[in-house]
């Protein structure tokens, strides 16, 4: 069994503005968000062993809130695109009341469908998948005991639905994931790479 801590980034400066990021790289963390990075840091280290891998999305935004976590586990940090939000399109940087309803398609899932012509959970879910095949044999073709993976609200939703055994259709959106939140699932190294 492998633990796994998964860390959402602290506060962006967009969250901030309450702008839909998706994947814009470039959206620092805000003070609060260096505040909750460092946070983090402390309860990710009384959970894991030194060393353990930093596994992250390759956005500014994770990349910033997983580097006390490295520096406090005395890792490097090893950035993975895999791990980036969900693309959302023409939607990105807009905030909720700038948002233009768009009718779900007949006939198909609403996690099937790239709104604003970003990407669909199905996708989201595809690439999780990859990142967790890798993940499953990245200690001499074992998965490692322990590892934390800095990501993003909605990825790290439909990374958790796969890590639990369910499809990215059944993800919890109810699921409380507030900047700089840390969680924990035990993984068997095969749950959601198929």
């Amino acid at each position: 069994m492998t633990l796994i801590v998964l860390v959402r980034h602290g506060q962006s400066t967009w969250n901030l503005e309450h702008r839909l990021q998706g994947q814009r790289m470039d959206v620092p963390l805000s003070g609060l968000g260096r505040q909750q990075a460092q946070a983090a840091a402390g309860r990710v280290a009384g959970l894991v062993s030194p060393g353990t891998p930093v596994f992250s999305s390759d956005q500014d935004r994770a990349l910033q809130t997983a580097a006390p976590i490295a520096a406090a586990l005395g890792a490097a940090i090893r950035p993975d695109p895999r791990l980036r939000e969900q693309d959302l399109g023409t939607m990105e940087g807009l905030t909720p009341d700038q948002l233009t309803p768009e009718p779900a398609p007949e006939g198909i899932d609403i996690a099937d469908v790239g709104w604003g012509g970003g990407e669909s959970l199905a996708e989201v879910a595809a690439r999780s998948r990859s990142f967790l095949a890798d993940l499953a044999l990245c200690d001499h073709g074992h998965p490692p005991a322990q590892a934390v993976i800095v990501g993003h609200g909605d990825a790290l939703r439909v990374l958790i639905a796969l890590l639990d055994g369910r499809t990215h259709r059944e993800c919890d959106f109810t699921l409380e994931l507030g900047n700089g939140a840390v969680i924990t699932r035990t993984w068997t190294g095969t749950a959601g790479v198929a």
